[in-house]
């Protein structure tokens, strides 16, 4: 079956004078072509015509409506964000124009990942398009999602008629036009599937040609232990018989640090046998989720926010509870590795770490730790990771670029820098300076390699009669320049990003 992504963009405000975006010709002279295929670059000319690349190569006195001189510049596909958050952001009419996405050089992302996001994948099209888009959108189905619309957050096994209802909400998902099917195993409600739960659901999926993404169930040693998830999502592959990702693939925290190298070994065993697994991975050191996520005992969330808290309220189980903490705490590396995102009862506290809070407070960072879990949601950037493991399974041939990121309005909470600029943090930060991997290797990690494992075969490469999603960057600008405690600053470097042939960025500028 064809499934199709959203083909939204941001709709230009044309004056009488100018051609149709449908017709407009676009000639970008002279840039050191970089096909998407992780091929070196050629000197050539790229022709857009619509929303197609018409032509490539020296394409001598060929005369367009706009000419852009791409001399010293780089021409790449647009790049594809296989992990984004950004889908609620973008439903929003000050969201919608993605800018922060655009000046990463994103002209595609895929919304819904991490086993969250809406079921009705039809009604979630309609509030995307409302606003108009500045990128493209790919929409996933999402496990947690659809297990918590039949069984909410119990902790069980479903029924055969509720798998029934699950398998029947996964296939009207598929027939609406998803991708695929996302997970997140690590968290509730996902975390109380069991793996042939999630066989069933791919199994749905495989027909439709789909990929399987999972936040798999434990990237440390919280329970099963990072290895064990990464063999369960390799099972999925195995017994369904299509693509899985190991999404922002890690080994999170000092007990697991080291586990990169594993990891990569365990993924080419796989690949040996004939299943296809990949990866994709966000080029930082720190991760971010809720600060129960990170901190509460998965038996502790089940059914849901009052159900936690009455379970608080008694002193047998709160002491559970604190001693699970102690221990996911020291998985995090402390209270010094965690700092507060966004907590909506006192945004006072965003963007400071928890030691320091404690010690403000004059307590213990676990009871503080509790006392906001009581009060409201916490989401948390936690700092985490080892340089060598995230330089270890960057370097792979099947690990694409990700964001895991949000899109908030300007200034809202502390959110992860990843938000504003993690694919050129890859480009400036590990091809430039660390070296790394090679520029070849990044943008085939941005552009065809996505498009390959999820089937889009006009995305994520430049060639005539693809897709007309285009960026023009200048490798020396190139640079990410959002910070953890000040993350809301633009992405530099993208001369031009067109999306569908229509310029978003021109000359540097939004246009």
């Amino acid at each position: 079956m064809m499934r199709r992504a959203l083909a939204g963009f941001i709709l230009l405000a044309l004056t009488a004078t100018v051609v149709s975006a449908q017709e407009r010709s676009v000639l970008i002279r002279n840039g050191r072509v970089l096909d998407g295929m992780g091929n070196p670059w050629i000197r050539a000319d790229v022709l857009l015509r619509g929303d197609r690349i018409a032509a490539m190569g020296n394409l001598g006195d060929v005369e367009a409506d706009q000419v852009v001189d791409a001399t010293g510049l780089y021409v790449a596909p647009g790049f594809i964000d296989t992990h984004s958050h950004a889908g609620g952001g973008l439903a929003t009419a000050g969201l919608s124009h993605a800018r922060p996405l655009l000046a990463q050089g994103l002209t595609t992302i895929f919304a819904n990942p991490d086993g969250g996001g809406p079921v009705d994948l039809a009604d979630q099209r309609s509030r995307l398009l409302e606003h108009g888009l500045g990128v493209n959108v790919a929409q996933l189905v999402s496990h947690g999602s659809v297990r918590r619309s039949v069984l909410g957050t119990e902790d069980r096994a479903p029924s055969e008629s509720e798998l029934d209802e699950m398998k029947a909400l996964t296939k009207a998902a598929m027939d609406e036009g998803a991708w695929g099917l996302s997970s997140g195993t690590f968290y509730v409600p996902g975390f109380y599937a069991e793996p042939d739960e999630i066989h069933e659901l791919a199994k749905i999926v495989a027909p439709y040609g789909g990929a399987y993404q999972s936040h798999y169930r434990d990237e440390s040693n919280y329970t099963v232990g990072v290895i064990a998830a990464v063999d369960e999502v390799i099972e999925v592959g195995r017994v369904a018989g299509i693509p899985t990702i190991l999404t922002h693939v890690k080994a999170l925290g000092p007990f697991v640090w080291g586990y990169g190298a594993a990891i990569v070994r365990r993924v080419e065993r796989a690949r040996e046998e004939g299943v296809q697994v990949f990866a994709d991975q966000y080029p930082y050191t720190a991760s971010a989720t809720g600060l129960g996520a990170a901190l509460l005992p998965r038996w502790s969330q089940a059914g849901g926010q009052d159900s936690l808290l009455a379970r608080m309220a008694r002193p047998e189980d709160m002491t559970r509870i604190r001693e699970a903490m102690v221990q996911n705490l020291a998985r995090r590396g402390g209270a010094d590795r965690i700092q507060f995102r966004r907590y909506r009862p006192d945004p006072s506290i965003e963007g400071r770490l928890l030691s320091d809070l404690a010690d403000e407070l004059g307590r213990d960072p676990l009871d503080v730790s509790i006392d906001l879990l009581r009060e409201g949601s916490v989401s948390i950037v936690s700092f985490n990771m080892d340089d060598g493991d995230v330089e270890t399974l960057m370097a792979q041939p099947w690990t694409m670029t990700s964001s895991d990121g949000d899109l908030v309005p300007w200034n809202e909470g502390v959110p992860h820098p990843r938000s504003y600029g993690a694919f050129p943090r890859k480009i400036g930060l590990y091809v430039m300076e660390t070296g790394t991997v090679t520029l070849e290797h990044a943008i085939r990690s941005m552009t065809s390699l996505p498009a390959l494992v999820f089937q889009m075969p006009d995305r994520g490469i430049l060639r005539p009669g693809a897709a007309a999603d285009v960026v023009v960057f200048d490798l020396d600008r190139v640079k990410d320049t959002a910070e953890y405690t000040d993350p809301h600053q633009l992405a530099e470097g993208m001369m031009w990003v067109f999306v569908n042939g229509v310029p978003t960025i021109a000359n540097g500028e939004f246009a």
